[in-house]
């Protein structure tokens, strides 16, 4: 509601005196401040705050009437009351100068606009030039308690028990009368008031009193303690029509204040509480509301140390008050009891280094303008002693200046634009006003810079003018989303313009529009308003208009108008005016209408206005907007006029009044869902009490189809019903969303400290007939730990701010000013969920369906999990803690309940990691046992959440279960490569197997690299990747050194770890022997990086047994697709005659193109050239009835030209068709050119024409096309390293095959030789070569120049062997050089068919299958390959494919 902000600051007085201010008090406007020290009076400017006048008593007349002490003003500014020590009363006239005598005015440069252009502008913004004349002083001859202001007259209280009337003028003995206290009867409650004076009032005075005019009375404090209220029972004040009610059980009253706007009397007590007590309107008694005191949970070492109530002061708009102590301090609350600011604890009460500080003792206080700032004298013992202190820190004594002597201390506050303008669109944006600027938490920032920065009148059209809704579609105008209105923690602050400031301050109303882009803001005459599209303030270009208006029953925004309420002080009439907000702000602009009566209340709902005028009758006004002029304007038109005034007493009790379509039955909302945007009800809030007047629909109903909207005949209005008492702000939406009924159609309250209350429909589920017995809405109460300001509908979350401080210890010693003992105040943002409390209520009502409906419907919030977790703590924490045994627990429910949410286990496990041990007894019986948890979590793959489950397991079983259960879940981790968890499991298993059960142990050292597991080997040296296999072995010590780990079990020292870490080994052995079955060298690879596997130790245990290669063919496909690598292609180049035009152009076979636009199923896109038509003379099908697949060929046939950029290609699929085409075999491909030397028809349209040779363009074609990504190939080098490390030749063959690199070949060959090689692996080698060269010569042709470059070897294998094999079945391609060992897929040679196995899917699917298997999980360190594969590859547009 209101916030401190800044450091306070300090009002110095220019005059030098020794006296010490002590009382202050403002004029009835706040402009004025009456300031008194013992024998002066002065008087203050709010702005600028400086001293105007200042009258200095002599000694004489102060050693007559003593010192000053209380003063009051008269109501119109014209005199002061000054009530001195041996009970005179000084009055004073304040005269003011003449029409030109200004103290202070401000000086424009040149060519300013502002210049004085009406009578009574310049004064507005000066410092008037007063003077104070000292009328004849009244002797009251006793010592006064108290003096309080009337109309005319002014009451004072005397120590002797009377109660005097002066009036102000007539000052003669004739003015005056006294009355005796105890001739005034005091009972408990009007009706049983005694006819005889109260005799317990001998001896008793009135310590301190106050008038109320709401109530009509006075709230008095007695000297002993007592509270009591007075009422005149006439019209005059006169003893025998004085009666008195007095609050029972209360005698430590020490001081009031009373709430005009609220008819409240708060009462300070000697005991530190302030006591709030209200008057029951039936019987007359004082009944107590509530209480301000501090808590000992907040405060603990000072809430019963605070001493006495000192002050209390509500601000002007009576909405919070501040209460300060005898032992200092300052507090805020809000009318109902919360509390806001307390600087008795945190940064207030203590320095950095945890020194306490002396809180500030206050002798005086009052509010500014608008309550914008608080006036504070400081009391002089603290000065005095702060000086004393410092000077003996500094030892250096100093004469006390006396220009220190009034330090007037500002504390400056910001308040909630619903204080004084509560209308609609302020109540779903927090919109915060200082004196000079606003706070606002909406609009997305990046959207607002991207609208205004570029061109701020791009999105203006000339008419709608309205950037509104370009940005935003009409629902995110009405709804910001949650990003923008959550997303950082900073507001947006615009300044007020200073030109509308300095002659129109203080601001009085501000208010922001639905879509939070649009500020307006009134001060004391006219208003401006503000665009964050633009940045920039629309002013009135005539200040004549300006100061002719004044707004008095605020602003609000209606689509792109402003709606206010003002008064004309040319025609001296209440009118409602409409202004366009593109439009210039000129009165020729608006769109007027006249009003009867003051307006005092102004809101919108839809397109009505409602008004509430000074007669307490509310009037509905249809707006309209009308575009038939060249600028948009609204035609306005009064619907309907409700008089209230039999049940409002006073006008200035009604704090708010809403349209809403609220109602209670809801039989008829379920029936025409279309009435529910209707105006159904008023709301108002009277003096806290929420009333509620519903529209009559008793009488006969008439169903027009198509009723207009400002359809004449509106229904009357029920007789009002009582809501809720103690209401201080009201939120409702005119918006309707089908899927959040409950959250939109429900009504929310904030009370004060009672929290908040929200006022529910209910439903009857899938349109069922509603019970009988069931109620159509229930008031729910709900805590929460913020002050609300905004409640978002359909996000379920409550908005507000709050004061954080910064501490500030510059200033140490003597010059430490009285301000720097404060800390500097902000304000944050803040927001709370409230949709846990609600479900639980529910549920405790035995409402669980209706629970269920509103969770339901708020699933797909993204914080609906933490929702859920904080419904069971709460619930968990209050039961299991409770001394009594609960009779009906809700925990069982609660469980039951989360039960039908898919979240229910991880909710569970985290909300008990969240709680002590202690409490999981009590949650696992009402939940279930943990171990079919743990199992549920299994079978859902959910194995994060297994994991907390483990823990929790560990904690409440004996290790032997939690051991099994870790194996499990270790044993899937491994299988689903989730590296991170099973690091974890290691660490896990190892802790319960040395009994290291309580502190989970450090990371054991096997684990270290795998921070930068083994795949970054060629990042952190410098190894060229192009280099052979050769220069890699002969850094072979190196890289043993950097590579080899010790494993688990060779921990020293730790025997005890022994049997767990081979255990422990056992499973990833195990593992590791699954993954090389299955020729899942990219899985191993992986794995041994991530946990640090040691797999050279390991493949060489494993070298004869499980790292053979059974099937070379099928092991090179599986890495094909594994490592996304694409099959090379033989360059057509090497087979076609010289290019006709310069082009290529390929005719296709028309009965492939068919077959292949019938079956087309799955799209690629390649940085790889697409594949070669003429490719398609390859034999399609492996003959054995899988799914074969090949390349669409419209996108390819540009090997020759082929610009290195990427091109779609498009695979299809043909779906289980075992079809041969019969496009001509291989060998025709090699022996006759008829397809090449045919007119080639280019089917791509995006390669251009390139002037390159034809064998450039075959070289970069190659070089792009017959390489897979750079990570694969970093990964398949370091396999290629690891395998030979270990001596798994077979396996270095087939990596060297894939990346045909033909010195590993040589390598390993000549390996083959040492005879410490069995002879089965020189057999399976060789075998092994034969089933690649057969299945090259069939379905790869690509391959052919590799084997061709490496046939010297092969012919030497192939002799070494006892069977020699024909060398011409390594000839066939003898063009290619080398390089086309690292080129790939710009030829001839993709449609790969798949054998039995189905492992090597072609190069377009090798997505797809990649999930479980291929895709590196997460590593630890971040340019690990793993998984990065995928994403590199679609940064360069590789093989990410789509199956359509």
């Amino acid at each position: 509601m209101y916030f401190l902000t800044g450091w306070p600051r300090r009002l110095l007085c220019p005059l030098r005196s020794e006296e010490e201010p002590f009382h202050i008090h403002p004029s009835s406007q706040r402009f004025y401040f009456a300031v008194l020290s013992e024998t002066q009076l002065s008087i203050w400017f709010s702005r600028p705050s400086v001293l105007i006048v200042s009258y200095i008593e002599s000694a004489k007349a102060a050693a007559q009437f003593g010192f000053y002490q209380k003063a009051e003003w008269k109501p119109d500014n014209s005199m002061i009351a000054v009530a001195t020590a041996k009970g005179y009363i000084l009055l004073f006239d304040v005269l003011g100068g003449g029409d030109d005598k200004s103290l202070y005015e401000p000086v424009y440069p040149k060519g300013s606009p502002r210049v004085k252009v009406t009578p009574g502008y310049k004064e507005e913004q000066c410092a008037p030039a007063l003077s104070l004349e000292m009328k004849k002083p009244v002797d009251l001859e006793a010592p006064i308690t108290s003096l309080q202001s009337l109309q005319e007259d002014l009451l004072v209280c005397t120590a002797d028990g009377y109660l005097h009337v002066l009036h102000w003028d007539g000052l003669g003995s004739n003015g005056r009368k006294a009355i005796c206290l105890t001739t005034i009867p005091f009972s408990l409650d009007l009706q049983s008031a005694r006819g005889g004076p109260s005799l317990d009032l001998e001896g008793v005075n009135i310590r301190c009193m106050e008038y109320c005019v709401t109530l009509d009375g006075f709230a008095v404090v007695l000297s002993d303690g007592r509270l009591g209220f007075i009422t005149p029972l006439s019209n005059t004040i006169t003893a025998d029509q004085l009666q008195g009610v007095w609050a029972a059980d209360v005698t430590d009253g020490t001081c009031v204040a009373v709430n005009n706007k609220y008819r409240l009397m708060a009462f300070g007590c000697a005991s530190g509480s302030v006591l709030v007590y209200m008057i029951d309107t039936t019987t007359g008694s004082m009944q107590l509301s509530h209480k301000l005191e501090l808590t000992p949970k907040h405060y603990p070492d000072m809430y019963n140390k605070t001493g006495p109530v000192k002050l209390i002061c509500w601000s002007p708009d009576y909405s919070v008050a501040m209460v300060t102590w005898e032992c200092g301090g300052l507090s805020l609350w809000s009318v109902f009891g919360a509390h806001l600011i307390c600087t008795l604890g945190e940064d207030f009460a203590y320095r950095s280094d945890g020194t306490k500080k002396d809180p500030i003792k206050i002798s005086s206080m009052c509010w500014g303008a608008e309550g914008y700032h608080l006036w504070v004298l400081p009391s002089k013992l603290v000065r005095g002693s702060q000086e004393e202190q410092q000077q003996e820190e500094e030892e250096i004594v100093t004469p006390p200046q006396p220009s220190l002597q009034a330090g007037i201390l500002q504390f400056h506050f910001i308040k909630s634009a619903l204080t004084v303008n509560p209308c609609t669109s302020n109540q779903e944006q927090v919109l915060l006003h200082g004196e000079d600027r606003l706070y606002l938490t909406c609009g997305d920032p990046s959207q607002v810079h991207s609208t205004s920065d570029t061109h701020p009148h791009t999105h203006l059209h000339p008419h709608d003018g309205s950037p509104l809704h370009h940005p935003l579609n009409p629902d995110s105008s009405l709804s910001q989303g949650l990003s923008t209105l959550l997303g950082h923690k900073h507001w947006h602050v615009v300044q007020i313009h200073s030109t509308y400031l300095e002659s129109n301050w203080p601001i009085r109303f501000a208010a922001i529009d639905t879509a939070g882009q649009c500020m307006a803001v009134a001060g004391r005459r006219g208003f401006a308003h503000y665009s964050l599209f633009t940045r920039k303030w629309k002013l009135f270009g005539n200040i004549t208009q300006e100061q002719n208006m004044t707004v008095t029953g605020g602003l609000a925004w209606w689509k792109d108008f402003v709606v206010v309420a003002c008064y004309n002080f040319i025609d001296q009439q209440e009118q409602l005016r409409l202004y366009q907000r593109s439009s210039n702000l000129d009165n020729a602009f608006a769109s007027v209408t006249k009003l009867q009566s003051d307006t005092l209340l102004l809101n919108v709902f839809r397109d009505m206005i409602i008004l509430f005028r000074a007669d307490c009758s509310i009037c509905l006004y249809s707006i309209e907007r009308r575009n038939d002029s060249p600028h948009p304007t609204a035609s306005v038109e009064l619907l309907q006029e409700v008089s209230m005034s039999r049940y409002i007493p006073h006008p200035a009790l009604v704090v708010s009044v809403t349209l809403t379509s609220v109602r209670t039955e809801t039989g008829i909302t379920l029936k025409a869902p279309q009435q529910a945007c209707m105006a159904e009800s008023i709301m108002l809030n009277l003096a806290g009490q929420l009333i509620m007047l519903q529209r009559d629909r008793s009488g006969p109903q008439v169903r027009e189809k198509e009723t207009p909207a400002n359809n004449k005949k509106l229904l009357p209005f029920c007789p009002p019903v009582v809501l809720a008492q103690c209401v201080e702000n009201v939120w409702t939406t005119c918006r309707s969303n089908k899927k959040k009924r409950h959250l939109l159609e429900a009504l929310w309250l904030s009370c004060g400290e009672a929290g908040m209350k929200v006022w529910l429909p209910l439903f009857p589920r899938d349109h069922r007939k509603p019970h009988s017995f069931l109620s159509r809405r229930i008031m729910l109460p709900f805590h929460i730990n913020i002050y609300p300001l905004a409640v978002l509908f359909e996000d379920a979350l409550v908005l507000g701010a709050t004061n954080e401080t910064v501490l500030y210890d510059g200033l140490q010693g003597s010059s430490e000013p009285l301000e720097a003992l404060f800390p500097y105040c902000t304000v944050e943002r803040t927001s709370q969920i409230y949709l846990h409390h609600i479900l639980r209520q529910l549920l405790v009502r035995n409402l669980g369906e209706q629970a269920l409906m509103l969770a339901q419907s708020c699933a797909s919030l993204p914080y609906f999990p933490h929702v859920m977790e904080l419904m069971v703590h709460v619930v968990l924490e209050e039961e299991a803690t409770s001394r009594e045994p609960i009779p009906d627990p809700l925990l069982p429910t609660v469980a039951k309940f989360i039960t039908e949410f898919p979240l229910f286990l991880q909710t569970i496990v985290h909300c008990a990691r969240k709680t002590e041990y202690a409490l999981w007894n009590y949650l696992f019986a009402a939940v279930g046992n943990p171990k079919d948890l743990f199992e549920e979590c299994l079978m859902a793959q959910d194995l994060d959440t297994a994991a907390s489950y483990l823990i929790i397991l560990q904690n409440m079983e004996v290790p032997a279960v939690s051991r099994q259960h870790a194996t499990l879940l270790f044993n899937t981790a491994l299988e689903q490569g989730k590296w991170d968890l099973c690091r974890h499991m290691i660490r896990f298993l190892k802790a319960i197997g040395s009994g290291e059960m309580e502190t989970p142990p450090p990371t054991p050292t096997t684990q270290e690299p795998s921070s930068t597991g083994g795949f970054e080997f060629f990042r952190n040296r410098s190894i060229s990747l192009s280099q052979s296999g050769e220069a890699i072995t002969t850094g072979k010590f190196n890289l043993q050194k950097t590579f080899s780990m010790p494993s688990g079990a060779s921990s020293k020292g730790r025997d005890v770890e022994c049997a767990e870490n081979m255990y422990i080994d056992m499973m990833l052995w195990r593992h590791a022997r699954h993954l090389l079955e299955q020729v899942r060298l990219r899985d191993l690879g992986c794995f041994s990086a991530q946990l640090g596997f040691e797999l050279i130790g390991w493949l060489c245990r494993e070298r004869n047994r499980v790292a053979r290669v059974e099937d070379f063919v099928s092991a090179l496909k599986r890495l094909h697709k594994d490592f996304l690598w694409p099959f090379p292609v033989i360059p057509v180049g090497s087979i076609s005659s010289p290019l006709k035009n310069g082009r290529c152009r390929t005719v296709l076979s028309t009965r492939l193109l068919k077959s292949q636009s019938a079956d087309s199923l799955l799209n690629s896109d390649m940085d790889t050239a697409p594949p070669q038509a003429a490719s398609s003379n390859l034999t399609w099908l492996d003959g054995l009835g899988e799914r074969p697949k090949n390349m669409d060929t419209a996108s390819s046939a540009h090997s020759n030209q082929h610009s290195p950029q990427t091109h779609d290609a498009f695979l299809s699929l043909l779906t289980n068709k075992v079809e041969e085409y019969s496009v001509g075999s291989a060998t025709d491909l090699t022996e006759t050119s008829s397809v090449v030397d045919g007119d080639w028809t280019m089917v791509d349209e995006n390669s251009s024409t390139l002037s390159l040779s034809q064998a450039e363009l075959e070289h970069i074609s190659m070089e792009l096309a017959n390489k897979g990504p750079h990570k694969s190939q970093v990964q398949l080098r370091y396999l290629l390293h690891v395998f030979m490390e270990a001596g798994c030749l077979e396996w270095c063959v087939v990596i060297g095959l894939i990346l045909r690199d033909a010195s590993v070949i040589k390598q390993v060959i000549g390996f083959l030789d040492s005879p410490e090689v069995p002879q089965e692996t020189v057999q399976s080698v060789r075998n092994g070569l034969l089933a690649v060269d057969t299945w090259v010569s069939t379905y790869c042709l690509g391959y052919k120049p590799f084997l061709h470059l490496i046939q010297p070897q092969l012919q030497e294998l192939m002799d070494s062997a006892a069977e020699q094999v024909q060398p011409e079945s390594f000839q066939p391609t003898s063009q290619s050089s080398k390089l086309s060992g690292s080129e790939g897929l710009g030829g001839a040679a993709l449609p790969r068919p798949e054998d039995s196995r189905g492992v090597a899917a072609p190069l377009g699917l090798a997505l797809p299958s990649l999930e479980p298997a291929g895709g590196f999980p997460r590593p630890p360190s971040e340019d690990c390959p793993p998984e990065q594969t995928e994403e590199q590859g679609e940064e360069e547009g590789a093989y990410d494919c789509t199956l359509s």
